[in-house]
Order: structure tokens, then C-alpha cells, then sequence
């Protein structure tokens, strides 16, 4: 969802955006159809690991959860800012599908507002 919000807001510039995990699941279609109701389709991205990126010299190194920044291997990166953020996991909730879209629509608004002010304190 992270990946989709910085996309669509750094849209015209000259901005590469990368997304990895620790691990690799594939899309979640929570997160999928909950960036679809705010009209942004992420059904075309991928589910990579870190280690794919090992070469790329980053900006900004944002982590958006506990585990992964706990687990995730040490990325080197000459000049990274690097930033930590623990956003509630959707995935987790067991319950009805009200339940569920409920928290993955927290979970999105979440990550948009922080993506949004990260966009504005970096001047991206």
C-alpha cells in the first residue's frame, strides 16, 4: 500500500520507489481491492525480497513494521535516511468480512497519511 501511496503522489517527479519484505507472499487481495476503493490499482506489483536490492544506494530506507525492522538484514546504503514507522497489520484480523475490510481501510488511511507528510517534511 506504501508502494501504491508514493507512486501516485510522486507521480511527475523523478522519484523510483522500491518495496521489499524479509519475506515474499504475493499481494494480499485485502490490500489490493482496499487501494482499489481509493482509486489507485496495485494488482500489478510484486512481492520482493530485500536481498534483490542489495546494489541500489537508497535515499530513504522506510520500515513499516516491527518485524521487519527487527528481522530485516542490515541494507547498506551510503547516504540513506533511515525511518521506522509501525503500521497496524490488516492480515492479522480474524472476523467477519465487515471486520476485516474495516481494518484494512484503517491500515490504508494510515499509510496515506504518513506517506503524505513524509512527501511534505522530505520535500519529495
Amino acid at each position: 500500500m506504501a508502494h501504491g501511496y508514493l507512486n501516485q503522489f510522486l507521480d511527475d517527479r523523478k522519484v523510483k520507489v522500491y518495496s521489499a519484505g524479509i519475506e515474499t507472499h504475493g499481494l494480499n487481495p485485502g490490500a489490493v481491492s482496499i487501494m482499489k476503493e481509493d482509486g489507485i490499482d496495485i494488482s500489478n506489483q510484486t512481492s520482493n525480497h530485500v536481498d534483490e536490492y542489495a546494489d541500489v544506494d537508497f535515499d530513504f530506507i522506510i520500515t513499516v513494521c516491527d518485524h521487519a525492522n527487527e528481522n530485516c538484514p542490515y541494507i547498506q546504503s551510503k547516504k540513506a535516511l533511515r525511518l521506522h514507522h509501525n503500521f497496524f497489520d490488516p492480515s492479522k484480523v480474524v472476523g467477519t468480512e465487515e471486520e476485516k475490510h474495516q481494518a484494512f481501510l484503517k491500515a490504508r488511511n494510515q499509510i496515506r497519511d504518513y506517506f503524505k507528510d513524509f512527501i511534505l517534511k522530505y520535500k519529495l
